[in-house]
């Protein structure tokens, strides 16, 4: 069984920062991709960050130069520093990690983390 928690969200001002983590507990082979979405109200969950086991990152273009994504495999989390935030930031962030537990097919599966909440007042 594979748990990612995370913590740290909140409510910022704009123009403020705030930074997330998520960990990885249980019984697993290995982690590779890990990454960070968000849903606003009424919206569809998107894609927000994700960076590979080697470090190579990616960006959504909303984000991009804002938020920077990192994460460290000794301790299995991922973080994401968010920085000049905007209200148009403000939704439930999840992570996700793809996670190997299978020692037969190391194949991946998708784990979630349980969300939170980060608001941006104007």
């Amino acid at each position: 069984q594979v748990q990612l928690v995370e913590s740290g969200g909140g409510l910022v001002q704009a123009g403020g920062s705030l930074s997330l983590s998520c960990a990885a507990s249980g019984r697993f082979l290995s982690i590779n991709a890990m990454g960070w979405y968000r849903q606003a109200p009424g919206n569809q969950r998107e894609w927000v960050a994700s960076i590979t086991r080697g470090g190579s990152t990616k960006y959504a273009d909303s984000v991009k130069g804002r938020f920077t994504i990192s994460r460290d495999n000794a301790k299995n989390t991922v973080y994401l520093q968010m920085n000049t935030l905007k209200p148009d930031d403000t939704a439930v962030y999840y992570c996700n990690m793809k996670v190997a537990t299978n020692p037969s097919s190391w194949s991946t599966s998708d784990y979630w983390g349980q969300g939170t909440q980060v608001t941006v007042s104007s």
